[in-house]
């Protein structure tokens, strides 16, 4: 397959999954081995991941552009008067910021193991992503039949900002999901759906800024053709308008129906991955 476009699909399963709880990682790891794909080249690099991760950041920036300037605002207000108050936008720029921190510690330490553990080309790998993926659409299933879902997004309070900041770590395992794992806690507390997947959104702001950060400081060490820039180049441009339509579809999902849909989904993706592996792919 050309590689222009493999980036661009790789691009498209990126921006969708990213943000729809079904598991970006699970994607990325396992899209090119059921395609049959090559290994090497561009796709795959720490170039493309890296700007991939930045396409769906430019996304989250570009969807919530308001409402970060409206938060950033209200939190700088809150530094220069040294209150919050009844300040609804001064107390959740505050407990964004607060609930970043736990995932940020936990990736920080546990990123290698992790990757050592739980990537790699090998058949036990791709089954406990197998795992992971039922495991999360399972929880995210329960949360949505067994919680309340009536806290607004404007009642989200500390313990519950922290939790779901916690949460938020489980994406360091393959085939669990940041959003998956941020709305099903979201949800299992209480949040209505769309202030689930509203505050998982925004809570991923921060956390892939740094990610994106985090990983840019080693692109000088790689070297890339012309061809391959332009396919990396591509594939950023493609995750971030899928980014882009995943997170309003979505949000707009989530007001009038379930997430059983993406619990299906995962099962479905999990059986086909355990067939493929049976029959020795």
């Amino acid at each position: 397959m050309d590689v222009v476009l493999q980036a661009a699909l790789i691009g498209l399963i990126q921006g969708l999954t990213e943000f729809v709880p079904v598991s970006s990682s699970a994607h990325l790891e396992l899209v090119p081995w059921m395609a049959g794909w090559p290994e090497g080249g561009p796709v795959g690099s720490l170039a493309f991941d890296v700007f991939l991760h930045l396409g769906t950041l430019v996304a989250l920036l570009g969807y919530f552009a308001r409402d970060w300037l409206r938060y950033l605002g209200a939190w700088w207000g809150s530094i220069r008067e040294r209150r919050i108050g009844d300040d609804v936008d001064r107390r959740l720029a505050w407990l964004l910021l607060l609930a970043t921190i736990p995932a940020a510690l936990i990736g920080f330490g546990l990123e290698g193991f992790i990757e050592d553990t739980l990537h790699g080309d090998s058949d036990a790998v791709r089954l406990a992503i197998a795992g992971f993926m039922a495991v999360g659409g399972a929880g995210l299933w329960l949360a949505d039949r067994l919680g309340s879902r009536t806290r607004p997004l404007e009642r989200v309070t500390l313990p519950i900002a922290l939790t779901i900041g916690f949460s938020q770590a489980l994406a360091l395992l393959p085939g669990i999901s940041r959003s998956g794992a941020t709305i099903t806690t979201g949800l299992a507390l209480g949040l209505e759906r769309e202030a689930a997947a509203r505050f998982s959104f925004l809570l991923a702001t921060p956390i892939t800024l740094g990610a994106g950060l985090y990983g840019s400081r080693k692109l000088l060490t790689e070297t890339h053709t012309g061809t391959e820039w332009l396919a990396i180049g591509v594939g950023f441009a493609v995750a971030t308008l899928a980014g882009l339509l995943a997170i309003g579809f979505l949000l707009s999902w989530l007001r009038t129906r379930s997430v059983a849909v993406f619990s299906l989904y995962r099962f479905g993706f999990a059986a086909l991955v355990v067939a493929l592996v049976a029959i020795g792919r």
